[in-house]
């Protein structure tokens, strides 16, 4: 990747107090705030880590965004999955280049992307032709065009059914995956990975009910916690807010 601004690319503006903004350059184009505007034309042609001020005299650091920035500020319609999950989903799920996997509730497509990054195919199935379109354009925008190419979406129902065979991994982001267990029998090759991502320790207990009385086994379930830390000279100690509970990883393996 070049370390140089080119038109279209996507830029993570920093101001002093650390608030981020994206944005796609785009030449003519300008980025507003109350702090007056900033020319794209400022960044485009500049390296990675270049600061850019505003006609009102603010300073913008101006770098790529990370995946996690991209899931953080993108344009969405679902509430995301936080990026701490998104990271123990890729081992729990033991994502791999070439895996063939069914994503269903794909949302604003931070998981598709997530999945995509490394190195899987993905099938999505989706209700709402709005998040569909949404997750494809947050996949082209930060993946870029040549990641669609193992990446579609189906406005359908998964609780109808999953046409798929041999699949390495389904992974579900949807309120009643109990209802899925029985189409990820039939879908997956005996060895694959079922992954479900819950808000509730109730919705839990019933999809743990339904992989007991099913060929899955080796179910588990986790949740991540992240804290950060302050740290200034001497000063060190635990942030008073963390990222505490989001959701609920639960997985199981097909062994017939």
């Amino acid at each position: 990747m070049s370390t140089t601004f080119l038109e279209g690319d996507l830029v993570l503006l920093i101001d002093r107090k650390q608030r981020r903004y994206l944005v796609t350059l785009s030449a003519g184009a300008s980025f507003h705030s109350h702090a007056g505007f900033v020319a794209h034309e400022l960044l485009i042609g500049e390296r990675e880590g270049t600061t850019a001020r505003s006609t009102g005299g603010a300073a913008y650091l101006a770098v790529r965004p990370t995946l996690a920035d991209f899931v953080i500020e993108m344009p969405r319609g679902a509430q995301v999955i936080y990026p701490k999950d998104l990271g123990a989903i890729l081992i729990e799920a033991d994502v791999f280049p070439g895996a063939r996997i069914l994503e269903a509730g794909v949302g604003s497509g931070a998981l598709s992307m997530t999945l995509l990054r490394a190195g899987a195919t993905v099938k999505g199935y989706e209700l709402r032709e709005d998040f569909a379109a949404k997750a494809q354009h947050n996949v082209r925008a930060f993946l870029g065009e040549e990641a669609l190419a193992r990446y579609s979406v189906e406005l359908r129902d998964v609780y109808d059914g999953i046409d798929e065979r041999d699949l390495d991994r389904v992974v579900l982001d949807l309120p009643e995956p109990w209802r899925v267990v029985k189409h990820a029998e039939a879908a997956l090759h005996v060895g694959g990975i079922l992954l479900s991502y819950l808000p509730s320790v109730i919705q839990v207990a019933q999809l743990r009910e339904a992989l007991d009385d099913s060929a899955f086994a080796m179910a588990q379930t986790s949740e991540v916690l992240q804290r950060g830390w302050y740290v200034k000279g001497a000063a060190v100690r635990p942030d008073h807010r963390m990222v505490a509970h989001t959701g609920f990883l639960t997985t199981a393996r097909l062994l017939g």
